[in-house]
């Protein structure tokens, strides 16, 4: 198989419509606009076919408010960590999820934050989340390291 063999796919690549090339060519005479009325006249489409966008932009229900670009990080506190997890388990957004802390959407990127409500008693390794400055403290006191 060489380029220059290459062909398209049977049926997959139609000719284009060649209108106003005489009676013999199928698309003579009126050039497949019919017989008078807006639609045969030049510029008469443009104006039907605005006509049409906006009803159909009526139809369309408003949207109110925006939608931030900037991911906002999902809240976990220390509370239920010291509840779910056990001594030396490594925390990830994907260990919080499995254990049901946080929701994970599929194919986006969350980001965890990890807040200081409540108190831990059991040290955890931290990973992959971003951390409060006063959850780092208690994760840290009590033998816990955050990467």
């Amino acid at each position: 198989m060489n380029l220059h063999s290459l062909q398209p796919f049977p049926g997959s690549q139609k000719n284009k419509k060649r209108v106003g090339r005489g009676v013999g060519s199928g698309h003579g005479t009126y050039s497949t606009r019919g017989m008078k009325g807006q639609r045969a006249r030049s510029g008469g489409r443009s104006g039907l076919k605005l006509k049409g966008i906006k009803q159909m932009l009526l139809r369309i229900p408003k949207v109110r408010g925006f939608k931030s670009i900037h991911k906002k990080a999902r809240p976990v506190n220390i509370a239920s960590l010291e509840e779910k997890f056990s001594t030396g388990d490594l925390i990830t957004p994907a260990t919080l999820a499995a254990k049901g802390c946080v929701r994970l959407l599929k194919g986006a990127t969350v980001v965890v934050k990890i807040l200081g409500d409540g108190t831990l008693t059991k040290a955890l390794k931290v990973e992959g989340c971003v951390v409060s400055k006063v959850a780092k403290e208690k994760i840290e006191k009590a033998g816990g390291s955050i990467k």
